[in-house]
């Protein structure tokens, strides 16, 4: 773990239902996620992906197994230092329909007493991250903006207090294809400049292989291969080769 600003140990999480009785969601997951790496959680609906995510701000509990965060279980943290700490997209936004844009944005440095020039210093900072001018949208309302605009103050939020971890939970999939494949080569190159550590949830597995350093394919609760792009193509998993052949991709091809 000294080397991991994530690390997952045995982890696995059940749920009770009516009909099934003790139903296992993840089954005994063990993963490293690295400072600086961009590691796309890939699935089908199902295979535990959004969950294994939910643990890492603890809106899950693992019921076994353990959580490390910066080497500390994340049931030792703070569970608002934890949060704080850690930014999260989700693919509906929940920004603020009340709000402005900055308001929306600046809301947890304000409510970490942030001082105000400081916090309009960030405002611009994290606007200009994301490609929009902080002078134009600032005063703007949610439902003022289009949908692939909503979604970059999403980012912008989530980056505010500038943490070092960043959840992202199918952040582009209410996009339309054209307005997706631009946010999500803007993503990309983001991610370069940001240096944060990336957790992106998808079933797209053309954004797990634009996006991710390396993919992590969970198949009913179970982390079945850890692989970067590249060897991700080549795997003989029988999971993965229904995602490169439901995207008609295969080893050799630029994905």
């Amino acid at each position: 773990m000294s080397d991991s600003i994530i690390a997952f140990q045995g982890v696995e999480y059940h749920i009770s239902t009516r009909n099934e009785g003790n139903r296992a969601i993840l089954r005994g997951v063990s993963c490293d996620i690295h400072r600086g790496e961009t590691i796309a959680l890939l699935g089908r609906s199902g295979s535990g992906k959004t969950t294994l995510l939910k643990l890492i701000n603890r809106l899950r509990e693992p019921s076994g197994g353990n959580v490390y965060i910066n080497g500390k279980s994340a049931r030792e943290w703070d569970l608002i230092q934890l949060r704080r700490s850690i930014g999260y997209v989700i693919q509906e936004v929940g920004l603020f329909p009340h709000r402005t844009v900055a308001e929306n944005v600046c809301l947890l440095p304000r409510l970490e007493k942030w001082a105000e020039v400081k916090v309009a210093q960030r405002f611009e900072e994290v606007m200009h991250l994301i490609g929009l001018s902080p002078g134009e949208y600032a005063s703007r309302y949610p439902r003022e903006l289009s949908g692939g605009q909503r979604q970059r103050i999403g980012v912008a939020r989530a980056l505010a207090l500038d943490p070092a971890i960043l959840l992202m939970d199918e952040p582009f999939g209410a996009l339309d294809p054209v307005t997706r494949a631009e946010i999500q080569r803007e993503f990309a190159a983001l991610a370069k400049r940001v240096c944060k550590t990336v957790v992106l949830v998808t079933h797209d597995v053309r954004e797990a292989l634009l996006l991710g350093s390396r993919i992590a394919l969970l198949d009913d609760g179970r982390l079945v291969a850890s692989a970067t792009p590249q060897e991700f193509l080549r795997l003989e998993h029988p999971v993965a080769r229904q995602f490169l052949a439901a995207s008609e991709l295969k080893a050799g091809v630029d994905a």
